[in-house]
């Protein structure tokens, strides 16, 4: 771990979105996350379904470097149904938990490791996020700490693409369309701190209680 830990903040890239992502979203997520493995960085994301899933497989696909936070305690894999791709992020990478051994997911622990998520990297790419998707705390807390934002969009009638506009709209996120922006907001991307209105608060569709059973790494 510490060597991943000591890495620079911009050799580490934090990838997430909806756990309700379409197809195309979780294959954008997956392309990307290979993206930076190649390019020697560490993908970041937080081990749920969907989005985050597809960040974690497409860097391990890629043999690159990966790292899980939770919501749960370091001893408990959150959730149940990724405990086998977990446990090889846990092999080949690193998971990492701001809670005590014992905790178990809550809400206020989602919102935690979305602070996590933003500060471990020198820049949030938001795949896809519904209007009140926990990711949009992300990229709040990411926009705070003057680091790169990024949002995929989608059509404009997609709903899992409200937030990701709503981030747009707020001229505080720059558009991804490739690797070549996503290089952009890794190497010397300054923001203004956050304004107090703006980035809605996401409300975490990641906690518990939320989990749809099906859907796999």
């Amino acid at each position: 771990m510490t060597s991943f830990l000591a890495a620079r903040r911009d050799a580490r890239v934090t990838l997430t979105g909806s756990r309700a992502a379409t197809a195309y979203g979780d294959h954008v997520a997956g392309e990307l996350a290979a993206t930076v493995s190649m390019a020697e960085q560490i993908v970041v994301s937080g081990g749920v379904y969907s989005i985050d899933g597809a960040a974690h497989h497409g860097a391990l696909a890629a043999d690159g470097d990966t790292i899980a936070v939770m919501a749960s305690g370091p001893d408990g894999l959150y959730p149940a149904g990724h405990r086998h791709k977990l446990e090889q992020v846990s092999d080949l990478g690193v998971l990492m938990s701001g809670m005590p051994p014992g905790s178990a997911p809550s809400r206020h622990r989602f919102i935690a490791r979305g602070r996590l998520l933003a500060a471990l990297s020198s820049a949030t790419v938001i795949v896809e996020a519904g209007a009140r998707s926990g990711a949009l705390n992300v990229a709040r807390e990411a926009h705070a700490l003057s680091r790169g934002v990024g949002p995929i969009t989608d059509p404009i009638t997609s709903a899992t693409s409200a937030g990701t506009h709503l981030l747009l709209s707020e001229s505080t996120a720059a558009l991804v369309t490739g690797s070549h922006d996503l290089a952009a907001l890794t190497i010397g991307r300054q923001q203004a701190p956050a304004r107090t209105q703006g980035f809605g608060t996401g409300q975490d569709l990641d906690a518990p209680g939320q989990e749809r059973p099906g859907r796999s790494l």
